[in-house]
């Protein structure tokens, strides 16, 4: 806990078995609980989870880091979390800041925590490709400049969040793909929530998950659909889900109804769906 506040770490993985012993050795203790959701993996990963004794969460095929994303912040939620940080298991990423981002959004400044790679200009040092720093830093530009939020990048996937955020958002109108990432910054933006930064060094390497440059385009795409969009919502051009207070949110009450009814496994009409329990909170 930090200042009364339960702390969970969330994993969303996905072929991380060289990896996750690694990230988890380095999350520090302030943590009261590690989730971590195993999206259809053909290596490892669950074996080398229940070794580690993190509670553990599989889908039944790969359904994409986005739906990762939402069964990670369903179950942090429904594991009464206060804090929730997004970590990838695959060591990019320094698991020792994690006490950090959780104490700026345990501090009441923040309502959410973003890990930035760009801050303290390291990030090609720390080994990112160059094409995808110059895309980081276009990227990064247009949208502070459509926004206004000022952010020194959009891009990290290491986020710590109160708990708040996570009900209020309508996380189930995301996408399935790489571009949550994005989506859920812009609803942060739209929503009016207050969003921190610190500094990260991270590490590019053989073992870490990066995607390809093909998906990189896609997720390009992504981004600059999502700035449209946010951008035609607050001129009441167009209106998108996305943005709407009343879209899908993440049902944890009725989540954890479902989960006490007989059987192990969540009938497919569930909203997160897909999702098969190796231990339930």
């Amino acid at each position: 806990m930090i200042d009364g506040k339960r702390v969970a770490v969330v994993l969303p993985a996905y072929n991380a078995a060289s990896t996750l012993e690694q990230t988890v050795r380095e999350i520090p203790g302030c943590v009261d609980v590690t989730i971590l959701v195993d999206d259809g993996s053909s290596d490892r990963t669950l074996a080398v989870a229940q070794r580690l004794s993190l509670k553990t969460f599989v889908h039944d095929r790969n359904y994409g880091y986005g739906r990762n994303q939402q069964t990670c912040y369903r179950e942090a939620l429904a594991a009464r979390a206060d804090i929730v940080v997004m970590l990838h298991p695959d060591y990019q990423y320094t698991p020792l800041l994690v006490t950090a981002m959780a104490g700026m959004v345990a501090s009441g400044v923040y309502d959410l925590v973003l890990a930035s790679r760009i801050l303290g200009g390291r990030a090609r040092k720390g080994g990112m490709p160059l094409y995808k720093y110059i895309a980081n830093r276009l990227l990064t530009a247009l949208q502070n400049l459509v926004t206004g939020a000022k952010l020194s990048e959009y891009h990290s996937g290491f986020r710590a969040f109160k708990s708040e955020v996570l009900r209020a958002l309508p996380l189930l109108e995301n996408s399935d793909d790489f571009v949550f990432d994005n989506e859920i910054l812009a609803q942060c933006i739209y929503f009016g929530f207050r969003i921190g930064e610190i500094s990260c060094p991270t590490k590019y390497f053989r073992e870490a998950s990066s995607i390809n440059f093909r998906r990189s385009v896609t997720y390009g795409i992504g981004v600059l659909a999502t700035t449209l969009k946010l951008v035609c919502q607050r001129l009441r051009i167009a209106h998108f889900r996305l943005f709407s207070p009343t879209g899908r949110k993440l049902e944890v009450s009725y989540y954890q109804e479902r989960k006490t009814q007989a059987g192990r496994r969540l009938s497919n009409s569930a909203p997160a769906g897909e999702l098969a329990d190796h231990e339930w909170p």
